[in-house]
């Protein structure tokens, strides 16, 4: 009996034992195989990359630990180091924007490759930029201490230049035209036919500190924009820029007459619109006046009907803009509390009149409305859309009709420490980057601000009906500064020419 009962103890044991190998083996086969079926992949919200297997087996051996394991893969794993806390990298600079990936000569992604980010990408997650990856964002940043990085952009220089850091130098070769060689310079901006006797204002260069900025060539500008359309839209500061342009390109022309204004108007300040065209390059140079490139508009408000700007709506001038090949905005100086009567029962949005509205507000919904329809209505594989941000005043002593004088500067400023980056300027980069049209901002704010001798101060008017007690400090004198912002046009427009076809 004693011994019936010892084997019997012992096949139950054999039979236990053997179920529960048997179950081992057959789950670890059913789990090795599932493992070498499924295919692995790391969540791309995680901020780290395997640049290698994960595993490297050939560090392994049967009686490798839990901590070799550990400091393998630690080993093998690079981490990417958040340039701040919240593990993300934030873009950082503020000129000259354009929305373009910039590969072996910085030529660009079209749109519906790269379409620009949306404001919720501008901060890229960590690890979604991998070694060699080039950030797309703008080109460059303006250093000036008194100009600070708004902290939206990643700085990015074109072709090895930075065009925003630099410094104005005297140059005798300057300037590029004179004011007899070119008819087509306005009253208010002929400062040295209305007596100004001070000419050093003319020879002014800006060099940029990293490299040669190329000398603008009339007859090379003729021939990019030959067969073409050349359209400026905005204020009278774009004005200046415009006929700056005109008499820039006059220079190169062997017959005057056979550029002309082909509703044969003379250029004024009444007049708004302009297009002249060059005939041997079959070519049009064109300006459109847009204060605020949204409608200038009334609305009935209480028993009067009052002058009201509809934000929410394009200029009703934007047919004439479309088919342009290259297009130059700005808008900004007319966006102030005098100009828009401090926002009270001003900005209309469909049949609402805001009672009041702080001028920053109004000017981000209008650019908003302008962005619209540039990606609405532009080719970007037609047309090149430039945004010239603002110029600065440089009035002393209080405002332009408060006594505010600039008359007495005769050479540009040392430091412009004292100056602030204007916040309408970042308005624009914001809503740039919205943008699904690349759109490269022309930044002259820096440059221009060290030019307080450049502008007409007295010497907008004839000396016969010029009133001294009303001084021009915003806009500019020709030949002078808007010459150089053509300038950077012309070297932007050149790039994109070289990287296409280099």
């Amino acid at each position: 009996m004693e011994r019936q009962r010892s084997f019997s103890f012992k096949s139950t044991s054999f039979f236990v034992f053997a179920f529960t190998i048997s179950s081992s083996l057959i789950f670890l086969v059913s789990l090795f195989t599932w493992v070498l079926r499924s295919n692995p992949s790391i969540h791309q919200n995680t901020h780290f990359q395997f640049n290698k297997p994960v595993f490297n087996l050939s560090s392994f051996s049967s009686s490798s630990s839990a901590e070799s394991l550990k400091l393998s893969i630690l080993k093998d794993t690079h981490f990417l180091k958040p340039e701040n806390e919240s593990g993300s990298v934030k873009f950082s600079a503020f000129n000259q924007i354009q929305i373009q990936r910039l590969e072996d000569g910085g030529s660009e992604i079209e749109p519906e490759e790269a379409p620009a980010p949306s404001m919720k990408d501008i901060e890229v997650g960590a690890n979604e930029l991998t070694e060699g990856d080039e950030v797309t964002a703008s080109l460059k940043v303006d250093e000036f201490k008194a100009y600070p990085s708004n902290g939206k952009f990643k700085e990015k220089v074109m072709n090895g230049c930075d065009l925003t850091k630099g410094k104005w130098v005297y140059d005798e070769s300057y300037p590029l035209y004179t004011n007899g060689s070119c008819p087509l310079i306005d009253e208010g901006f002929n400062c040295d036919t209305n007596g100004r006797r001070d000419r050093s204002y003319k020879k002014w260069k800006w060099q940029p500190q990293d490299c040669d900025f190329p000398r603008f060539n009339a007859a090379k500008m003729l021939d990019l924009i030959k067969g073409k359309r050349l359209v400026f839209v905005g204020d009278s500061i774009n004005r200046n820029q415009w006929e700056s342009m005109l008499c820039m390109l006059m220079g190169a022309v062997k017959d005057p007459k056979k550029v002309y204004e082909t509703h044969g108007r003379r250029i004024t300040k009444e007049k708004g619109n302009y297009s002249f065209k060059f005939v041997d390059y079959k070519c049009t140079v064109e300006y459109y006046v847009s204060h605020f490139l949204v409608h200038e508009s009334k609305a009935r408000i209480g028993q009067k009907r009052r002058p009201t700007l509809r934000i929410d709506a394009i200029d009703h001038g934007s047919s004439r803009w479309k088919g342009a090949d290259i297009l130059v905005f700005n808008t900004a100086h007319w966006w102030s509390h005098y100009k828009t009567k401090a926002g009270i029962n001003y900005y209309q949005e469909g049949n609402q009149v805001h009672p009041k509205l702080d001028v920053s507000t109004a000017f981000r919904k209008a650019l908003m409305t302008w962005a619209a329809w540039v990606d609405r209505h532009i080719n970007p594989g037609r047309t090149r859309v430039f945004f010239r941000n603002s110029a600065p005043s440089h009035f002393r002593g209080g405002l332009w009709n408060s006594g505010g004088h600039c008359a007495e500067a005769t050479r540009p400023l040392n430091d412009t420490s004292g100056m602030e980056y204007p916040e309408k300027n970042g308005i624009v980069e914001e809503v740039i980057l919205q943008m699904k049209t690349p759109v490269t901002l022309l930044n002259v704010t820096g440059l221009s601000a060290y030019r307080i001798d450049g502008h007409p101060s007295i010497y907008g008017k004839k000396p016969r009906t010029q009133s001294s007690n009303i001084q021009d400090c915003s806009h500019w004198c020709l030949p002078g500064v808007p010459d150089t912002w053509n300038e950077i046009l012309f070297f932007h427009l050149q790039s994109k020419q070289k990287s296409k076809y280099h």
